[in-house]
């Protein structure tokens, strides 16, 4: 089983932390696919990135506040491009990793059948700000959840069938502003899943200093706040996997300490059981057995074939030595 990156880039259409993303995921690369979604492909300037876009015929307009269906597109197409794509994590150009590759393949084994998504009964007033029309829907849907999560292939199945199959609901919701942090809540309850999601946030995120009124603080100069801040999620949150938003500037080397020196001692204990490799063992039994099946069927039709002319010649080869006596 694997685990889809899936970036959401636009405007530069670059991503902040390509180096560290790229070392990250050598480590790991065995069982990560990586998927950009992008606005304009002309504005790529990295190799890396346009490796790993996805078919233009997957893209679609977008804006700040309507989102959702970059979203969809390419959770689709790596939905469709791999049946071994377990976790589906949500990114933008301004994630960046915050553990280490050890760690993150230990949570992927441990939680691979689970979502990953911090959620909430919305806490706006819902007749004032008109985000995602959730003064539209029935009470029970009125949720809200982190714009960036990570979703178990079941669930991304449960998103791109609501799409289709409830178009009513789910194009009011996505007519409201900032769709994208409750369409995702809203699906999995009707899909009554919720209640096995792990409602912890994957990408720790400062929304106590906003850059913008709907933007979180981005970390630029590895301040004392910025570190404190870093530091006390990662010793809170077990599910933290990544850092947003991370500006260009933001020292790698600060990154580097928290990926691969900030929990050395605590990660020696983890111990990867691969929850997968008995499944492999036997899928890996039952192709040889076909194999050797086939094997025996071809074997048994060619003596079919062969054996009859054999005895037909037997016999009239003692035939022929009988009578020479």
């Amino acid at each position: 089983m694997k685990i889809a990156l899936c970036f959401i880039i636009n405007y530069k259409h670059f991503v902040h932390k390509e180096n560290i993303w790229k070392e990250w995921i050598e480590q790991n690369k065995n069982i990560i696919n990586v998927y950009f979604y992008y606005s304009d492909i002309t504005k790529i300037r990295s190799t890396w990135i346009m490796e790993h876009t996805i078919p233009p015929n997957y893209i679609c307009p977008t804006s700040y506040f309507h989102v959702v269906p970059a979203y969809l597109s390419v959770m689709q197409f790596a939905y469709n491009h791999d049946s071994q794509n377990q976790w589906f994590c949500l990114l933008t150009d301004s994630c960046c990793p915050i553990i280490s590759p050890k760690k993150f393949r230990f949570l992927f084994y441990q939680n691979y059948n689970k979502s990953i998504m911090n959620w909430r009964k919305a806490w706006w007033n819902i007749e004032f700000h008109k985000r995602a029309n959730l003064h539209k829907v029935p009470e029970e849907m009125r949720l809200a959840n982190d714009p960036w999560f990570v979703l178990k292939r079941e669930n991304v199945y449960h998103c791109l069938q609501f799409i289709h199959r409830q178009t009513g609901i789910a194009e009011i919701i996505m007519k409201g502003g900032l769709a994208n942090e409750s369409l995702f809540a809203i699906i999995l309850h009707c899909y009554k899943e919720l209640d096995n999601v792990i409602a912890a946030s994957s990408h720790i995120t400062d929304w106590s200093r906003l850059s913008s009124t709907t933007s979180p603080h981005m970390f630029r100069e590895a301040n004392d706040t910025d570190i404190q801040f870093i530091e006390r999620n990662l010793l809170e949150n077990e599910n933290a996997m990544f850092i947003r938003k991370v500006h260009p500037e933001f020292p790698d080397e600060v990154l580097r300490k928290y990926i691969y020196d900030f929990s050395r001692e605590k990660e020696k204990s983890l111990v990867l059981h691969d929850p997968f490799l008995k499944k492999r063992i036997y899928f890996y039994f039952v192709n040889t057995m076909n194999k050797l099946h086939l094997y025996v069927m071809i074997m048994a039709r060619w003596l079919g074939y062969v054996l009859p002319f054999c005895i037909i010649a037997w016999f009239y080869l003692t035939k022929e030595i009988v009578s020479n006596d």
